[in-house]
């Protein structure tokens, strides 16, 4: 087909792969091709349009549509293309050149290197030449999207993410090896977040605001986002689990909180608030306090400087009248001074007690961390095991896909045993010590003009396990350590007990009691020490 001289063209460049650019077929070695071609033709170059291997499927697709609507504002008649591949993968994007093709005589689209010509004149056999292409060029693109999926499955099935970066994570290794390791300086910013929001005292958009205030940021140095934090909260990735395509994948990435505290935080994301409420006070025993009746939260409000509390709840209820917030205190500074050891020699008597037993837990854990590091061991084998069979073709695919889910139902499980341990080990003497100072000291942080509202609910949800109001009293009941310490910290603090229970030797400083001490943990060794 003869083409007329001085005629304005433009050229569109493409490639998908870095495999691509490696093989010769770069957006450089394209343009050069086309350049020249566009010379040789006596064409005129009006603009250039690239795709790069990097750009993203909606990239691609809207350098496309703006290509097509440039050379129809510009009148351009002429699309230099290296390959109908380069042009269009698919039969949407085939039929949308063909309608632009045949839409005015002089259209036309030239394929360079197949030394193809479409327009309104092609004739019938060279129309399905360009529809065999165009189909070609779509199952070049299925193909290679299978393979991609291939791949991402092995990488996830080996305990990897396959792409994309997490925040709080460095990604490091070549491509396609690529792994994620915590990263020192934004990990311990999430585990904080995560903790924070567990206590029970945080909306998302105020534990975005704390957070903002301790400094965390996100890469480019900004402030993070309430949907930003919302969706980091509820990432399994940061506890070991990968999700992909709403499927569950055990990860080999060292997780940064536990399973236990993300299961925590998910059940408390789905509290539900009521809108269009404007927060006025911050009352401290708001959410912590049920009404012992019916079941219902104890509503707080304000009148004439002073918080009362009733309870609002739609179901019947016998819970009449108002109590203020100062005769709640007062039970609370009551429940304190039950769990008080009376003295810092008592609290040291404790410590010393404590500190033996963590040498005796130590060589009793060790035992049971072997055995289950041999059981993760082999689970690990037999996934390898397994592996094999499906690349040989021993096994079929679903076979191996429900094998391997229950084997990595089996190494998390093992992991998360492996890990409680390690903490309670690591944490054992350290926890114990913190719940008694604490125990020590809850009535003067309590009633210190220091501590904030927020600084008194966290003080109330690590003691209490659940506050009711019945018949205008409150009734307190405490978590399993603080529970353990109002039974025995009564008898510790009167001197004839102590006689009694125990010997406390001067010179060594210490302390063989004969009732238990506390030793924090589900699995506290209750006997006595000595």
């Amino acid at each position: 087909m003869d083409i007329e001289l001085n005629k304005k063209c433009i050229i569109y460049c493409r490639v998908s792969s870095k495999e691509q650019e490696d093989r010769g077929y770069s957006l450089e070695a394209q343009e050069k091709l086309l350049t020249e071609y566009a010379i040789k033709k006596e064409l005129n170059t009006i603009k250039i349009f690239k795709i790069s291997e990097s750009a993203s499927g909606k990239q691609i697709r809207k350098t496309f549509n703006e290509m097509l609507v440039y050379v129809k504002k510009k009148r351009i008649n002429i699309i230099l293309c290296e390959k109908i591949d380069r042009l269009t993968r698919n039969l949407k994007d085939g039929a949308v050149v063909s309608d632009w093709v045949n839409g005015n005589d002089d259209r036309q689209v030239h394929f360079v290197k197949e030394n193809f010509i479409v327009s309104k004149n092609t004739r019938a056999h060279e129309n399905l030449v360009w529809d065999m292409k165009v189909a070609i060029a779509r199952f070049y693109t299925n193909n290679l999207s299978e393979e991609v999926k291939k791949g991402q499955i092995a990488k996830l099935e080996a305990g990897w993410i396959p792409n994309g970066q997490k925040f709080g994570y460095n990604t490091i290794g070549e491509k396609g090896h690529k792994i994620h390791v915590p990263d020192e300086k934004f990990a311990p910013f999430i585990k904080r977040a995560f903790e924070l929001y567990n206590s029970g005292n945080y909306t998302i958009t105020r534990l975005t605001n704390a957070m903002q205030k301790e400094g965390m940021k996100n890469r480019s140095n900004k402030k993070i986002g309430r949907s930003t934090l919302h969706a980091l909260l509820s990432d399994p990735f940061y506890c070991g689990i990968i999700l992909w395509n709403n499927e569950e994948y055990a990860g080999k990435h060292e997780p940064i909180i536990t399973r236990g505290l993300f299961n925590e935080v998910q059940e408390k994301m789905k509290r539900i608030y009521k809108t269009g409420q404007i927060k006025k006070h911050d009352h401290i025993f708001k959410g912590l306090i049920k009404c012992g009746d019916c079941g219902c939260l104890i509503t707080w409000e304000t009148q004439k400087g002073h918080n009362y509390g009733h309870c609002k709840g739609f179901k019947p209820c016998q819970e009449k009248g108002y109590i203020r917030e100062e005769e709640i205190e007062k039970e609370i500074v009551k429940s304190f001074e039950k769990i008080k050891p009376r003295s810092e020699k008592v609290l040291s008597w404790i410590k010393k007690a404590l500190k033996e037993a963590h040498k005796d837990k130590r060589g009793y854990s060790a035992s049971t961390r072997e055995n289950l590091n041999k059981s993760l061991d082999l689970i690990e084998k037999r996934m390898d095991k397994i592996y094999d069979d499906k690349i040989d073709e021993v096994i079929t695919a679903e076979y191996y896909k429900k094998r391997f889910k229950e084997y990595g139902k089996q190494r998390e499980d093992i992991l998360d045993q492996l890990n409680k341990m390690e903490n309670n080990i690591k944490n054992y003497y350290e926890v114990g010590v913190e719940i008694h100072d604490l125990a020590y000291k809850a009535k003067e942080l309590f009633l210190s003009g220091k501590s904030t509202v927020d600084d008194k609910k966290t003080l109330v949800n690590k003691i209490f396990s659940g506050l009711k109001l019945k018949d205008k009293k409150l009734i307190a009941e405490y978590t399993p350590a603080y529970q353990f310490l109002s039974e025995w910290i009564p008898k510790l603090n009167a001197t004839s007990e102590l006689l009694k229970h125990g010997k406390y030797y001067e010179k060594t400083g210490s302390f063989e009691p004969a009732c238990p001490i506390l030793l924090p943990g589900s699995d506290s060794n209750r006997r006595p020490i000595g």
